[in-house]
């Protein structure tokens, strides 16, 4: 059953190009593979199918390994399976994603930037709002993975 929803890639090619080029500035600042684990993590937080799908893919051919994607969506109780550093990365994705009247603590941003540089913070950040974006473009327009 396919979707009568616009897409917005096919009608605003050059709109979805600008985003492309936002990802790779995004790439050249902090390590592929972290993005892949914001990028997955924001997706599992707003339940984009289609997102997951594809950023699980992206981040097996990246070389990233099948037991620290399945545990993205728990990462809080995995232990050391991820970094200090990308522990708090995630926990900036989880309170930007979830962002709420008291924003983003300063528990959450100390501790992302006692691991990361400024510019590096400022690529998480983009990373983590780009993703979201993403999310409710493929939600709103109900795209759907394809059977693998």
């Amino acid at each position: 059953m396919g979707s009568n929803r616009v897409q917005a890639a096919k009608h605003l090619p050059e709109a979805y190009a600008g985003l492309a080029a936002i990802g790779e500035n995004v790439n050249s600042v902090i390590d592929p593979q972290l993005h892949e684990l914001v990028k997955l993590r924001a997706s599992f937080l707003n339940g984009c199918a289609f997102c997951v799908d594809m950023h699980t893919n992206e981040a097996l051919k990246g070389g990233e390994n099948q037991q620290r994607l399945f545990l993205v969506g728990a990462w809080r109780e995995a232990g050391s399976v991820f970094t200090d550093a990308e522990r708090a990365a995630l926990a900036l994705v989880d309170e930007v994603t979830r962002l709420g009247e008291h924003g983003v603590s300063d528990e959450v941003y100390g501790a992302v930037a006692e691991h990361f540089s400024e510019k590096e913070v400022a690529a998480l950040l983009m990373a983590i709002g780009l993703i979201n974006f993403y999310n409710r473009l493929g939600i709103a327009t109900e795209m759907r993975p394809p059977r693998r």
